[in-house]
Parts: C-alpha cells; sequence; structure tokens
C-alpha cells in the first residue's frame, strides 16, 4: 500500500482518526523517541509514503510561539554525552545531528522529558518549541529519503504549570491542524 501523506501523532488525544480524510493514514507513535522511532520504521514500512507529517502538541520555549505552527529545523535536546560531544549531539555517529524539513519555520528541540522549567540552553540554541517524538521522526524520514513536515500546537509554555496546561489543551490544536489540512496542498 501507497500513500501520498502519512500522518504521525503519538496519541488519539492529539488528533482522532475519523476526522481525517480516508487517503490520509494516521499511525500513533506513543511518546519518546524510541516508541516515535519504532512506529515510524513499522509505518514507512506497511504505507510506503511520499511524504511525513509529524502532527502534536509542544511547549513553547520561545513567548511569540502560539497556536499552530510549523517547524524547519530539529535538533536534540537530551542527548548529554560531554566531554565526548557536545550537548544535542551524539558522538562518533556519522547521521544528521540536525533535520531541516525545507519548510521554512521554527526550532524544535526534541527530548524524552517533560520540559518545566527555563532551560539556558535551548535559548542559546534559539529553540523555539520542545517536543518528544519529532528528532526521531525526521531521522527515520531521512534514513528512507522522505520528506517531512512538522506541525506543533503549542500546548503549554515549558514552565513549571506545563502539566497542568497540557492536560486541559492537549487536544486543542486538532481544529487547526484540520484547518490546515484542508487549505494547504501537501
Amino acid at each position: 500500500m501507497s500513500c501520498e501523506l502519512l500522518v504521525l501523532t503519538a496519541l488519539e488525544t492529539e488528533l482522532t482518526a475519523d476526522k481525517l480524510p480516508s487517503d490520509r493514514p494516521i499511525v500513533y507513535t506513543g511518546i519518546g523517541k524510541i516508541n516515535a522511532t519504532l512506529a515510524s520504521v513499522e509505518a514507512i514500512a506497511r504505507y510506503q509514503p511520499k511524504k511525513i507529517l509529524n502532527f502534536g502538541t509542544a511547549g513553547g520555549v520561545n513567548v511569540q510561539a502560539k497556536g499552530l505552527v510549523q517547524v524547519g529545523k530539529v535538533i536534540q535536546r537530551d542527548m548529554l554525552a560531554e566531554p565526548l560531544a557536545p550537548r544535542g549531539t551524539v558522538p562518533f555517529c556519522t547521521r544528521p545531528q540536525v533535520y531541516l524539513s525545507g519548510q521554512g519555520g521554527l526550532t524544535c528541540a526534541t527530548g524524552d522529558s517533560f520540559v518545566t522549567a527555563h532551560d539556558p540552553w535551548l535559548v542559546e540554541q534559539n529553540v523555539d518549541v520542545v517536543d518528544m517524538e519529532l528528532f526521531a521522526i525526521a531521522a527515520v524520514a531521512h534514513h528512507h529519503g522522505i520528506p517531512w513536515i512538522g506541525l506543533k500546537y503549542i500546548s503549554d509554555h515549558a514552565n513549571e504549570s506545563s502539566a497542568d496546561d497540557w492536560q486541559t489543551s492537549v487536544n486543542a490544536g486538532e481544529a487547526a491542524f484540520l484547518s490546515y489540512l484542508a487549505r494547504v496542498k501537501l
């Protein structure tokens, strides 16, 4: 089975499958980089997509980031192998340490933790949003030569109230995402 666009989303609470057009398969990856990697590899084998779109929630590090935003660049925020390599870099790895969508947009930093406090490193790297899956999805897409798009809905502001804010707004981006899909040719 082949498709034009495969949608990858961490949780059904972020985007319900029955609201997508039938020609837009959706795969729920689960939370975190390992789950996203495994689900992405399996989904590519099953659907053979021409393009991958990751939609999900994100914490806004940049106060200007609001609503539905497009990610143009993604890095890792939790790879800490110093002194072998700088933060965000996998030592002795020949794969890219940064992935670009080619679509412009904001910078996302992916990690396997929920950001609930100010992190100066994120500011130094000009990070706009943080999530828990996009870097893994972009890496798998790159490995398979498949273009990717990252769309994130800002559910919280990566601060001490993030967990409560995320719980309240986890599904708030669905309408904005569906509106985007209806008006943009992908």
